[in-house]
């Protein structure tokens, strides 16, 4: 059974969704008016994750990811490029989609904009006045706080925590300092509206409410977003949306933890972003992917060269993990009886237990960290026997295991976690390259010194052979000799 932190309740709880076979899952995206950075591919790879685990249970999904398309941001970089905000927010969202899709993650169902939904949010605030729950001040509505008793049962705050002034936006116009923007009357130099109430443009927090309930009705299943946005943002989307149905908006709310660099949290207005393009162009996908999923999605991550640095270190050494086990495999024939001994036998069933051993570490609040552990443990245990020359084992028993350990790693942690499943020739070549981008080496040059080394290996030329090593060495390049006489190499880190 499925057990998830609710952000509601501030407990694991197990997940029961609305339809037995569908779920729904809105999450909050980017506001598209600058380029993303880290903490942004944090948020976007949890919630891949957990939408590619709930379909690997068969659950039929309907995900849901918005672009927030006009703000305050974008109409300040507009000014400042003197371009429109359509031309803005179009410019990130195409680059925030290429860099999503660089580090894996799979596109929503739906990726819904704010201002295709002006009118379904017109509508809503309408409702939210005729409920008496909202006010139109001078061509702006606001939402009366006090008015919505259930206020502050997501982040846990009271009306007295926020009279002190704790996040509360001073405007003199409002009736009550707590109340929030429903709707914004133009100002010179605005993408603007009309309205019931005049020209004009949507709050923030209207449109998600409105979205989301749009795409998955009301109530829905799960509502995600990063550890930020509990407060206002989805505070003030359940009061809108509840506010408006008088029923239950979402079921369960999940929100992963920030990244932080000097123990800050990685932001814009802070100025430590580290961009996706920036980290693409040193690191390879499965690296940063394996970076974010290392930790658990609540907890916050450290961004350092170092850490970051580990996580290649450890993909690197899966992958070379993995060479033996290939070459084994690409000898197994599913088609053919193999014997196998005591031992084998207990490792074929420590492979088939993998799956369970899985399934319990997801269903556990999405515990990436624990799949990571039990997947680097069977892939040592499963190496060893391949490499092991010792051991009384057939090439038909070692490939049979081999396979099965391929086919077993593909179907779950791949498939899931999104690493892990690239051809081993394939990832050597992206890895090699983007070390060799990293550390301004010559992979030509390379390439060329790793061929010449080869072909006096061949000539039985030992001494050319091994003075070319030296050298390769002396670049940080690493040459790996193999059975069929080729040679691999990549860089040490």
């Amino acid at each position: 059974m499925l057990k998830l932190y609710n952000t509601l309740n501030n407990k694991k709880e197990e997940f029961h969704p609305i339809n037995k076979s569908k779920i729904g899952i809105y999450v909050c995206g980017i506001t598209a008016y600058d380029s993303c950075h880290l903490g942004h591919a944090r948020a976007a790879v949890v919630f891949d994750v957990i939408v590619r685990y709930l379909r690997y249970n068969e659950y039929d999904v309907t995900y849901v990811r918005n672009y927030t398309d006009i703000d305050d941001k974008i109409i300040n970089r507009s000014n400042k490029e003197g371009v429109s905000c359509k031309e803005i927010s179009e410019r990130y969202i195409k680059e925030y989609e290429e860099d999503m899709g660089a580090v894996g993650v799979l596109s929503p169902d739906i990726k819904p904009k704010a201002t295709e939904h002006i009118k379904e949010m017109i509508t809503a605030i309408e409702h939210l006045i005729e409920k008496g729950l909202a006010y139109e001040v001078n061509g702006s509505v606001y939402f009366s706080v006090r008015k919505f008793p259930g206020y502050g049962k997501l982040s846990g705050k009271n009306i007295e925590d926020l009279e002190s002034g704790a996040r509360v936006e001073v405007d003199e116009t409002k009736n009550d300092p707590l109340d929030f923007a429903l709707w914004k009357a133009s100002k010179p130099n605005e993408p603007k509206w009309v309205s019931p109430w005049g020209e004009g443009r949507p709050g923030w927090h209207i449109e998600c409410s409105v979205m989301s309930s749009k795409y998955l009705g009301q109530p829905f299943d799960i509502h995600g977003g990063g550890r930020d946005l509990v407060f206002p943002h989805h505070e003030n989307e359940i009061a809108q949306a509840e506010g408006i149905c008088g029923c239950k908006f979402v079921n369960y709310w999940i929100h992963n933890g920030f990244i932080n660099i000097n123990a800050e949290k990685m932001s814009k207005s802070l100025g430590n972003i580290k961009t996706i393009r920036e980290i693409l162009s040193l690191y390879d996908h499965e690296t940063i992917r394996y970076f974010l999923l290392s930790n658990h999605y609540r907890s916050s991550i450290d961004y350092t060269e170092e850490n970051l640095s580990n996580a290649e270190r450890a993909v690197i050494s899966f992958y070379a993990s993995l060479e033996h086990i290939v070459e084994a495999a690409k000898q197994c024939d599913d088609s053919k009886k193999v014997r196998i001994n005591e031992y084998e036998q207990d490792l074929v069933k420590a492979i088939e237990d993998y799956n369970k051993e899985f399934k319990k570490s997801m269903d556990d609040d999405f515990n990436t960290v624990s799949v990571i552990g039990s997947t680097f443990d069977l892939l040592r245990e499963v190496n060893g026997y391949v490499i092991d020359k010792k051991k009384q084992s057939s090439q038909d028993a070692k490939a049979k295991i081999a396979g099965l350990f391929i086919k077993r790693i593909r179907a779950d942690v791949s498939k899931v976690i999104g690493i892990f499943g690239s051809d081993y020739d394939e990832y050597q070549m992206r890895q090699r390259a983007i070390t060799s981008k990293r550390l301004n080496l010559d992979v030509a040059n390379i390439e060329s010194l790793v061929l010449e080394r080869s072909k006096a290996r061949k000539d039985k030329d030992f001494s050319k052979a091994d003075s070319i090593r030296n050298k390769l060495d002396e670049m940080q390049v690493e040459v790996k000799d193999r059975p069929d006489g080729t040679s691999n190499w990549f860089v040490k880190i």
